[in-house]
């Protein structure tokens, strides 16, 4: 007997996976580009899960209005849960799975940008583009004569200090559950002793604001900042403030403090709705990307097979959260 299995907000992309993929597991696929809301709730009747998109927010009315209709199950195509109230959907009988993908996406990425920022790449792109070929005025920095803090060793800061290591960086590391052979220090002292901080803990209450207004004013004159896990676990206020004065070297962020409504959307004939973000945009020391860092063929592959897998294994009594 076929599975059925609601997925709201669907990317084109997605779908041509979800509808390629979702038979050979005997799982029936009902498809909307349309972010889950109490007005759609109905699309899920007669189905136990659902997956939802991590690029808006679920609201608490939504996750009350699935269970209305008999949903048990949200699988949410993300690593983190930050854009979902899990513990109102538990109060509601939801459970919240996530799902792992390829951390090689992240990973990859994380390093580009460490690359191009130590190399002041947005500048020398930028004059190259204007016919100005000159040598920069800063010269770049080569990974190996520099200490790289890697904040969370999960399995993408375990991939990101595995590359590291190829380029012969020293890797200090703090985490709350130290788990790799790699030289843990405390935050503080990882902020005193590192060239580029790179972030790659979950977002949640006790990281909220991780790197905030004190500490990044003790990290080393000249530092890097790098930023492909959340927009939140970093003050944005401080980090402009400390990059406007000099203070900071530059900063590289896949994501941002209130991208939402802003990323993924085209906002070319629009104010931009985030204050801080032109003024970052304006230094010539900080590069922007929206979000894309885990967009890759590998990962939205993984993505959209572990959506159904979860959901599988929820109707095998496999309840897990």
């Amino acid at each position: 007997m076929a599975v059925g299995m609601t997925i709201y907000g669907c990317e084109p992309d997605e779908a041509v996976l979800f509808r390629d993929l979702a038979p050979r597991f005997g799982v029936t696929p009902i498809i909307t580009d349309a972010a889950v809301s109490e007005a759609n709730a109905e699309l899920a009747a007669g189905n136990r899960c659902v997956s939802v998109g991590h690029k808006t927010p679920v609201p608490n009315s939504a996750l009350f209005a699935l269970s209305r209709v008999g949903v048990a199950y949200v699988s949410t195509r993300s690593v983190g849960y930050d854009h979902i109230d899990i513990e109102y959907a538990r109060a509601t009988g939801i459970s919240v799975g996530n799902v792992a993908y390829s951390p090689d996406s992240v990973a990859d990425y994380t390093l580009m940008l460490m690359l191009m920022v130590v190399r002041d790449a947005k500048s020398v792109l930028r004059r190259a583009d204007e016919h100005d070929y000159r040598l920069n005025e800063v010269r770049g920095k080569e990974l190996r004569d520099l200490t790289v803090g890697v904040l969370g060793t999960g399995r993408i800061g375990a991939a990101v200090i595995e590359r590291l290591r190829g380029f012969g960086s020293r890797v200090v590391a703090y985490d709350s559950r130290p788990r790799l052979d790699v030289d843990y220090v405390s935050l503080d002292e990882l902020l005193r002793l590192s060239d580029i901080v790179t972030l790659h803990t979950p977002l949640d209450a006790d990281t909220h604001h991780l790197l905030d207004r004190r500490r990044i004013e003790r990290m080393k004159p000249g530092a890097f900042v790098v930023n492909t896990g959340r927009g939140p676990l970093l003050d944005t206020d401080a980090l402009v403030s400390a990059l406007e004065s000099g203070a900071l070297g530059g900063a590289a962020l896949d994501v941002l403090e209130g991208e939402e409504g802003v990323f993924y959307a085209d906002c070319r004939d629009k104010p931009l709705e985030n204050d801080l973000l032109p003024r970052l945009q304006k230094l010539p020391n900080v590069l922007i990307s929206p979000h894309t860092a885990y967009y890759t063929d590998h990962a939205l592959s993984d993505t959209v097979e572990n959506s159904i897998v979860n959901c599988l294994k929820f109707e095998n009594g496999e309840r897990h959260e």
